[in-house]
């Protein structure tokens, strides 16, 4: 298993980089460009435990996983999201979704993603990979946010 957790701020207001992940398929696409649908499965009324069927393009080829909700917590100062899902049958990845409100205008942003693979000959693998993925992500979320905040 490799994990891999990263902080950001964001020069913008907790509940507008928030919409992202707790909003519309079309502002989640806008941090996640490749999710291409995402349809509910099975929705709670505490959230935790919904099941989501999401689509996913990775250049030529789709791939579909149902992502549970395992955390989500809403509240004025403080979001939390963590989604579990199987990826290609070969890796068991869980994404976890912090937002701590620093002022009215700023948000940190903190990202973990964890990675257990299914087979393996896979855990070779995970010796080679890098935060290049994750810093990008956290690097693409601010750049949404503030461009929309104008800042």
């Amino acid at each position: 298993m490799k994990s891999w957790k990263k902080e950001i701020e964001i020069n913008a207001p907790i509940e507008h980089v928030w919409k992202y992940f707790d909003g519309s398929i079309e502002n989640m696409q806008q941090i996640m460009p490749q999710v291409i649908e995402q349809k509910p499965i099975k929705v709670t009324e505490e959230v935790v435990g919904s099941i989501y069927r999401q689509k996913y393009r990775e250049g030529k080829r789709t791939e579909e996983y149902d992502i549970e909700t395992l955390a989500y917590i809403d509240e004025r100062d403080q979001k939390k999201l963590k989604v579990g899902f199987i990826l290609a049958k070969m890796f068991d990845i869980t994404a976890l979704y912090e937002l701590n409100r620093i002022s009215d205008s700023r948000t940190s942003f903190i990202y973990t993603v964890t990675s257990r693979p299914l087979k393996w000959y896979l855990k070779l693998l995970l010796l080679f990979t890098t935060d290049k993925v994750v810093v990008e992500f956290l690097e693409r979320v601010k750049k949404v946010a503030e461009a929309e905040t104008g800042r």
